[in-house]
């Protein structure tokens, strides 16, 4: 990436439509109602040839206290800040209006590189909003559809003498790309770090973990549930290991769930999930294991991710060790498919219990990337059978003949038997839990298959056949007879 643009203006310009556009996918959440993007979110853009990092930000408004509007616009006046390049974005059917006079200025001091597009020009209708942008003070303003795609062609042309300009500064920063070893475990690098997703019910302090683990306030944070609406991602260097880290939107029980934005925000955590390695289920101490978070926690670990629990607001429980009892016993009994797995105290207020958090993050990770070798695995197979033999349904005995994995992340093993559709879901997770216990998988999600192994000879069955170059020789005597 060669330069980080920003897309700024009023709510409902069409900003998160363009990032959508450049990145090539649909990853900020786009609807017609005022105010959907609330965070900073960062991809990945191509235009022709070029190649940038674009941020789509909050809409811009004249707010500047402690509300929750005036917090957007101060995480926006941040993104622009850091930016190389800021494009302020216009309505062209609506004109210019006196916020865009105000921002305008602001932009001028702030950004040294300020583009001004005048969204929504299709049609006649557009003219006279397009014709108002030059009393803005920002030069000719560049005539756009984001939405049907038109005027890319102007946009890249006024971005190619900026690109230049950060092309050298992007070839110094360029960082070393690693080699991935298949079926071993993935070290994290600056251009492949570690994917995780931070997940739970609204309110548990999502934004608050990040933003101290970044050490900075770059999510939009506050005491309003629901402030988060999309997988927003952020990278960071913790403790010397570069993740990528997910903040989603809090996940309510299904018929909570009514207006279209919060389904939206929903089905996105679910994709961050999916595309996460690790998964942090954050609770509340206060409400801990509420039947939403046991929901959150069986998601991740159905999609097959390394799951790490947390318990947040720490730092205001009475009662610390009567209560981490208590909390280690109802885990155990109410997530038994994320057996052993890591429970971890924080405080995301005052940054208490981080460094545990992450050293459990990167233990569940190498767990989730661990390969047993098939010789002790059999090993491990006969020992089992001999404390426990499998049962025998309907008089015949089910024979275990080997076990070996298959693929990593996460483990996936295979057993071959005979009768695997009558083996009892029992003495499967007999086998998982003998598993985890032995070869020291605590909490990882563990798949296990049972195929039958046929003994029959393939050639049983077929009839004996005589060659055909030697069947036209049957029957005739030789000529000398």
């Amino acid at each position: 990436m060669t330069f980080t643009l920003a897309i700024v203006g009023r709510p409902n310009v069409g900003k998160s439509t363009l990032f959508n556009r450049l990145v090539g996918r649909r990853l900020a959440l786009v609807d017609n109602q005022p105010g959907v993007t609330r965070d900073l979110r960062e991809g990945e853009a191509r235009l022709a040839d070029l190649r940038f990092t674009v941020i789509d930000t909050a809409g811009l408004e004249e707010a500047t206290d402690e509300s929750l509007q005036g917090r957007m616009r101060a995480l926006t006046e941040r993104a622009v800040e850091m930016a190389d390049v800021c494009l302020f974005m216009i309505d062209a059917r609506t004109g210019i209006l006196p916020a865009d006079q105000v921002f305008a200025e602001i932009l001028r001091k702030k950004n040294a590189h300020v583009l001004l597009v005048a969204n929504k020009g299709e049609g006649s209708a557009a003219d006279s909003g397009v014709i108002e942008a030059y009393s803005l003070g920002l030069g000719e303003p560049i005539r756009m559809s984001a939405e049907h795609g038109e005027g890319m062609n102007d946009l890249f042309t006024a971005l190619m003498p900026i690109a230049d300009k950060f092309a050298e500064r992007a070839r110094a920063d360029a960082p070393d790309v690693d080699v991935d070893i298949e079926d071993g475990v993935r070290v994290p690098t600056k251009a492949k770090p570690l994917q995780i997703a931070v997940v739970g019910r609204p309110n548990a302090g999502k934004s608050t973990l990040i933003n101290e683990v970044l050490g900075e306030e770059r999510l939009l944070t506050g005491p309003e549930a629901g402030i988060t609406r999309d997988a927003i991602s952020v990278s960071a260097d913790w403790e010397g290991v570069p993740m990528r880290i997910f903040d989603t939107a809090g996940m309510r029980k299904k018929a909570k769930v009514q207006e279209k934005l919060e389904k939206l925000s929903v089905s996105d955590g679910v994709r961050a999930v999916k595309f996460a390695e690790v998964v942090v289920v954050l609770l509340d101490a206060a409400v801990p294991f509420e039947q939403q978070d046991l929901r959150i926690a069986d998601l991740a670990e159905r999609e097959g991710r390394a799951v790490v629990i947390a318990v947040n607001k720490w730092d205001i429980e009475p009662e610390k060790n009567d209560k981490a009892r208590m909390l280690r016993e109802e885990f155990a009994r109410l997530l038994p498919q994320l057996r052993d797995a890591p429970l971890v105290m924080v405080s995301a207020k005052t940054g208490k219990g981080l460094d545990k958090l992450q050293a459990a993050i990167i233990r569940a990770h190498e767990v989730w990337n661990r390969r047993v070798p098939t010789s002790h695995l059999n090993q491990w197979l006969s020992a089992m059978v001999q404390a426990h033999p499998p049962p025998a349904p309907a008089g015949r005995r089910i024979k275990l003949r080997y076990a070996t994995q298959v693929k990593t992340r996460p483990p996936a093993f295979v057993v071959m038997c005979s009768y695997p559709e009558k083996m009892p879901a029992s003495y499967s997770r007999y086998l998982v839990n003998g598993l985890r216990a032995d070869f020291d998988m605590p909490g990882t999600p563990i798949r296990l298959t049972f195929r039958s192994q046929s003994d029959k000879n393939p050639y049983k069955d077929k009839k004996k056949s005589t060659p055909s170059r030697l069947r036209k020789h049957i029957g005739k005597r030789p000529a000398n007879e």
